[in-house]
């Protein structure tokens, strides 16, 4: 039985039935796109902070991330709910079918929020001070499809906060590092994005939504996501050469390019079936390659586990 079917049948959802309809509304395992980054960030704090892995203190940055995200999404879905009821592709999302309640979600959204400011609190009185400024983008983001056509480029500055918070969270220091870290995640993520929104287009512009590709057409948006993606390569380049990265990390680089490239030639105008595959697996390699290269990078250049 599904948490839907528990929820509209005869007996009320078991509370794990509500809980896993919960991490389906707020696509629990989309954190592999932004999480790779802050880890990034965070040991190469460490590296240079005093060469060691802080285990605890890396857990406190994935819980902080993980709570944000979920608090964000879970804000977009219940923003979102009755723009997701007239858009065929999204009309099975579990705040319209009924799978999850309004309620829920809303508690599910201030659970997440207290475990995201509590993880700030214990990362040190700054991160604690600067938490509200990763709160508020997250917020907007949703409402931004109403008044802008470039929704994405708020999507994109909530998201570059990552790896400048993961950073501080380590050293209790502003970093010019990790905002050309964060830089190159916000403009990546705004890409993908202009990508994923293609596939609403007719939706979107029959129902008033704003967005990039609604406004200035799939080929409009997809030219977009591909400079947007020459951008991050170019800004990934720069924050290489920032902390003087070796091998392994421009290797990593090379392999990003390559999978952009890929990304790109599967994803046509004319031709939107495989977006899918761009979006969640190429986006999802790329954050994850990334990373195993730079962690390796560290590694050979003395961090100690």
């Amino acid at each position: 039985m599904s948490a839907a079917e528990g929820v509209l049948g005869s007996g009320p959802a078991r509370p794990t039935g509500r809980v896993r309809a919960f991490l389906r509304l707020v696509m629990i395992e989309h954190s592999v796109f932004a999480l790779p980054f802050a880890y990034m960030a965070s040991l190469t704090a460490m590296e240079r902070w005093d060469g060691t892995v802080h285990w605890a203190r890396l857990l406190l940055v994935t819980v902080a991330m993980v709570g944000l995200r979920t608090f964000a999404m879970a804000c977009n879905r219940i923003i979102d709910r009755e723009i997701d009821a007239r858009n065929p592709r999204t009309a099975s999302r579990e705040l319209v079918t009924g799978a999850v309640s309004v309620r829920s979600a809303w508690t599910g959204a201030l659970v997440a929020l207290v475990v995201f400011l509590g993880s700030a609190a214990l990362l040190g009185p700054l991160c604690l001070a600067l938490a509200p400024v990763a709160v508020v983008p997250m917020v907007v983001y949703p409402y931004g499809k109403r008044f802008t056509d470039y929704p994405h480029a708020i999507l994109g500055l909530a998201q570059a906060m990552a790896p400048v918070g993961a950073w501080i969270a380590v050293t209790g220091e502003w970093s010019w590092e990790a905002v050309v870290l964060g830089l190159a995640v916000g403009v990546w993520i705004g890409g993908f994005d202009l990508i994923y929104a293609c596939q609403d287009v007719t939706s979107d512009r029959e129902h008033g939504v704003r967005s990039t590709p609604a406004r200035f057409g799939v080929a409009g948006a997809l030219y977009g996501a591909r400079v947007c993606h020459l951008l991050t390569t170019g800004l990934l380049v720069w924050y290489g050469l920032l902390i003087g990265a070796g091998a392994f990390f421009w290797a990593g680089l090379l392999i990003v390019a390559a999978a952009f490239v890929y990304e790109h030639s599967i994803v046509r105008p004319g031709d939107l079936s495989r977006l899918n595959r761009a979006f969640f697996t190429v986006n999802g390699f790329v954050g994850i390659a990334l990373f195993c290269c730079a962690l390796l990078d560290l590694l050979v250049r003395g961090l100690s586990v």
